[in-house]
């Protein structure tokens, strides 16, 4: 004789099944909502670092969602290309121009912060991951950079 009758087994199966199929939803729901984090475009993302020297500009993070982006460095700012797949992100800057930014004067930039120029745009060319940090992004390749969203 069965410990259970046959209908009380057709009960149990469909509960087992639903807390089945429940877990499934909920696995899947979670994982959807990761994968819809979004690079944060259009936004002002800064260096989290110390300063370099007594001025108080950082080195700045903005890109399009159409790949274009702005590299505002410690001392000059360079056009980009930035492509995103998934957590994979290239960086492709410009070359560094001659010229200081328009509302800096020589004096601004010293031989220390121009090197620390060419040295991020070293350093961000050889991005290959991100990841969301704190509504800003952590970048990683040979280094790992963190840019947090500006607060002004």
């Amino acid at each position: 004789m069965a410990l259970f009758p046959p209908a009380a087994n057709r009960v149990r199966s469909s509960r087992v099944a639903f807390a089945a199929l429940s877990a499934l939803l909920t696995l899947l729901a979670s994982a959807a909502s990761f994968a819809a984090v979004e690079f944060p475009y259009d936004r002002e993302l800064v260096l989290d670092a110390e300063r370099l020297g007594r001025v108080k500009r950082m080195p700045m993070l903005i890109v399009s969602p159409n790949g274009t982006a702005t590299l505002k460095l410690w001392c000059k700012d360079v056009p980009a290309r930035v492509q995103i797949s998934g957590n994979d992100i290239r960086i492709e800057p410009g070359p560094l121009p001659d010229a200081l930014p328009m509302y800096m004067s020589d004096g601004q930039c010293s031989p220390e912060r121009m090197q620390a120029d060419t040295d991020m745009l070293a350093t961000l060319s050889e991005m290959n991951t991100w990841q969301p940090q704190s509504g800003g992004v952590l970048l990683a390749g040979a280094a790992t950079l963190e840019f947090r969203p500006s607060d002004h």
